[in-house]
């Protein structure tokens, strides 16, 4: 059955990971951006959202910031403690749902999410799940080992996997727990395809960027504030 109006829908957060990209002294998901930390625009643009009942957001087991958040004391956040692995907090946030919902996995450090974003997966999602993606629009290189062109990859079909992804919470955490020690999971919707599903691709926003590197909060900086003048 599809997601339809009615269904409980909880937000997943994995957030207990440390962002060793960034280079940083502190997670990745708490530094500062336009005043506050990435993790708390994330929340909060999960927690204002009308159709999500709650949001459920896993933590390091040695997280001391997270408290200092505004948004820590939310009467609809739940907060869990989360595993070694994205997939393995997102496994143990699952625990807290409903048998009969559905969760919204989102990346903790994309804080530029946009609702109408939310509302066309919510739409769009059919009874197999659906995700946020974008059409890959460059010409995509395969290297050889020694770090040159091997050769083209069509690009064609090809799409860049976002976030979020909707799934039932239930059929989820079956395919976290089956293949949780397969390295191909990279993401809820691999671990679903490996159970021969084929969850539907929906056309995101290109301003829902992933904190990654440390250019990537200049930008985002810039989308938030882009964001803030269409209101």
């Amino acid at each position: 059955m599809s997601f339809a109006a009615g269904q409980p829908l909880y937000a997943v957060v994995p957030a207990a990971g440390v962002g060793k990209r960034m280079g940083s002294a502190i997670p990745k998901q708490y530094l500062p951006l336009a005043g506050r930390a990435i993790l708390s625009h994330t929340l909060g643009l999960l927690l204002s959202h009308p159709r999500i009942d709650k949001v459920v957001v896993a933590l390091g087991a040695e997280d001391g910031y997270f408290s200092d958040l505004a948004e820590a004391g939310h009467p609809d956040l739940i907060v869990v403690s989360g595993g070694a692995e994205r997939s393995d907090s997102v496994r143990l946030a699952l625990a807290e749902l409903p048998e009969e919902a559905w969760a919204l996995v989102h990346d903790a450090a994309r804080p530029c999410l946009h609702h109408d974003d939310i509302d066309a997966l919510l739409a769009q999602c059919g009874a197999q799940g659906a995700i946020l993606a974008s059409p890959v629009r460059d010409t995509m290189k395969r290297a050889n080992g020694v770090g040159n062109i091997d050769h083209t990859v069509e690009r064609e079909a090809l799409w860049h996997a976002l976030t979020p992804q909707l799934f039932p919470a239930k059929a989820l955490s079956q395919a976290l727990t089956e293949h949780q020690h397969n390295r191909a999971i990279t993401d809820e919707a691999s671990a679903l395809e490996l159970c021969g599903w084929t969850p539907k691709l929906v056309a995101g926003r290109a301003d829902n960027i992933k904190v990654t590197h440390p250019d990537d909060l200049r930008l985002a900086e810039l989308f938030l504030a882009a964001a803030r003048s269409e209101q």
